[in-house]
């Protein structure tokens, strides 16, 4: 069994994408496939980088079960999505010009989070959100 924290700081562009590569990273040393292992790493990568944009950091948790259930969990104290429809539609942002200018904020975060994972849970108020992501791997 794995359980792990990592911290994403808030506007820390310069480090954005390094938590993902750090997960996977450790779920490539353990064997996890390939093709597993690229839609958790798209899924992961898109989350941090909403954190790091939208939100006031927070903490990503990798949980691995014996009986192979992955699961990522992107908690942030807020300030939440204030309509989760329109989040998860492709193209649409709400990002900084600040981002945008840094290559980030085209809108398919949300979207392509939910079309890679097995799994997908979104709770938000202003008061924070948590994403929780699954994936079914084979051991």
């Amino acid at each position: 069994m794995i359980n792990q924290v990592f911290m994403v700081e808030r506007d820390d562009y310069a480090n954005a994408g390094k938590v993902s590569s750090q997960i996977k990273q450790i779920l490539s040393q353990i064997g996890i496939p390939v093709d597993i292992l690229r839609r958790v790493a798209v899924a992961c990568y898109e989350a941090e980088i909403n954190m790091i944009i939208h939100a006031w950091g927070g903490n990503i948790t990798l949980t691995l079960e014996d009986d192979g259930k992955l699961q990522l969990c992107f908690r942030d104290p807020g300030p939440g999505i204030p309509d989760v429809e329109k989040a998860l539609t492709p193209g649409w942002s709400t990002a900084s010009e600040k981002a945008r200018q840094l290559g980030f904020g085209a809108g398919m975060g949300l979207f392509n989070i939910k079309r890679v994972s097995d799994h997908f849970d979104l709770q938000t108020s202003t008061d924070g959100t948590v994403l929780t992501i699954g994936f079914e791997v084979a051991l």
